[in-house]
């Protein structure tokens, strides 16, 4: 390997890198723009998400509207592992 491609290959590492630091600060920026206007609105908040172990999606929820916000995540997690199945089988 040259001097020249290594220079390529670092720099190419480096855009990479402060590409992963950007999508974190973005959504670490969002998450707590999330938060602050749930504690200004003084109104009820609903929270739900899903954590994925491996392709089994776990779903949780709380607040008034949690069961809407559940069955969401729920239809997001299934369309991610069909995704998932149909580009893996693409290779």
């Amino acid at each position: 390997m040259t001097e020249n491609e290594k220079n390529k290959n670092e720099s190419e590492l480096k855009k990479l890198f402060s590409m992963l630091i950007v999508g974190f600060l973005t959504v670490f920026v969002g998450v707590l723009i999330l938060v602050v206007a749930a504690v200004l609105s003084g109104g009820s908040v609903d929270v739900g998400g899903v954590i994925f172990i491996w392709f089994i999606p776990i779903v949780f929820g709380a607040g008034p509207h949690a069961a809407y916000i559940i069955l969401f995540a729920l239809i997001l997690a299934v369309l991610s592992i069909i995704i998932f199945f149909i580009s893996y089988r693409k290779r």
